[in-house]
């Protein structure tokens, strides 16, 4: 494993990184990516949580343990961050790892509002260094077919765009979750959770878009965000696109589909399931090797941006556009 006691390559050629937050990102996808990878090398982790950082030490072979972000970027070697912390930390901590002359990938959405994002993006105009958001989907396979196929043409004049999702989170307080549905920790719901991936994939596809009409409300849960949203917008070439998210079902479901007059194209699940292409009066599936880790790609992608000196696949200028769309969102209520 590419870890601090047992690299797996020359250490001058991997990027070394600091992870800050121990919750289940960093855990189950963000610290395997590293420690998995040729390109990249884990030297450090952050958590305000003792307990959960010496447990996460252990369990990735990290030697160096720290419970503030200052004594860390203090102490700690490595040339990279990400930062796995709630919403409301993201753009304030990345503004302080570009101050300390690191690279930075933070987690997704850049900021609780356009206002607080604008605060890292800013430093990162500022910055001689890489700053990336962790929108990681722009990477999958299936992203780029889809890019590809509007590229092309493939899809004619383009109709229509439909994303959803839907799950059932109800944390109760004290769970390490809980924050995630306080206001001002979150900075919304599941239209900023798992919504905010889907605007991004959005913007990435299509361009520009604006808020046509929008909902949010609390139809099962009484916690402060919103557990439901639906979304009508207007996108670039005036294609309209509707979204629905929430956190009310327990029956999951995420689906994504684009739909022209010559073409369809529909992801169902969004990330995992078979990609369903319809031409000519047939559908035939499109198939993708499978992907273990999702933030994988992203990791590799970051620690090459790096080391070519050119700007990551998501940067914090694209990212602010995914929080300036929300904001538009947010502001129907």
């Amino acid at each position: 494993m590419g870890t601090e006691t047992d690299p797996s390559g020359p250490a001058s050629s991997r990027l070394t990184w600091l992870l800050v937050g121990a919750g289940d990102i960093a855990q189950k996808r963000v610290a395997p990516a590293i420690v998995a990878s040729e390109q990249n090398r884990l030297m450090g982790i952050c958590s305000s949580s003792p307990d959960r950082a010496k447990e996460f030490a252990v369990k990735f072979g990290v030697t160096r343990v720290y419970s503030n972000l200052e004594q860390a970027l203090s102490d700690c070697p490595a040339e990279a961050v990400y930062l796995a912390t709630p919403v409301y930390l993201h753009s304030g901590q990345a503004a302080k790892v570009l101050a300390s002359g690191r690279h930075v990938l933070v987690e997704k959405p850049l900021g609780i509002s356009a206002s607080d994002a604008s605060l890292a993006m800013f430093a990162a105009q500022n910055a001689d260094r890489q700053a990336a958001c962790a929108y990681y989907r722009r990477l999958s396979p299936r992203y780029v077919h889809a890019k590809q196929m509007l590229g092309a043409g493939e899809f004619g004049r383009v109709l229509y765009v439909r994303a959803s999702y839907a799950s059932w989170f109800a944390p109760m307080p004290g769970e390490a979750k809980y924050w995630r549905v306080v206001h001002d920790q979150s900075g919304g719901g599941p239209l900023m959770d798992m919504g905010s991936h889907m605007l991004d994939l959005l913007i990435g596809l299509f361009g520009g878009a604006k808020v046509i009409e929008a909902r949010t409300a609390n139809r099962v849960h009484t916690y402060q965000v919103e557990d439901s949203a639906s979304v009508l917008l207007e996108l670039d070439g005036e294609i309209p696109a509707f979204m629905t998210c929430n956190w009310c079902s327990r029956n999951w479901a995420h689906e994504f589909e684009i739909v022209g007059t010559e073409a369809r194209l529909k992801w169902d699940p969004f990330d995992t399931g078979p990609v369903l292409k319809t031409a000519g009066g047939s559908t035939e599936p499109v198939d993708f090797a499978p992907q273990p880790n999702v933030h994988a790609p992203l990791l590799e992608d970051f620690a090459l941006a790096v080391r070519a000196r050119r700007s990551p696949v998501v940067s914090l200028a694209e990212a602010y556009k995914t929080n300036t769309l929300l904001d538009a969102i947010y502001g129907w209520r």
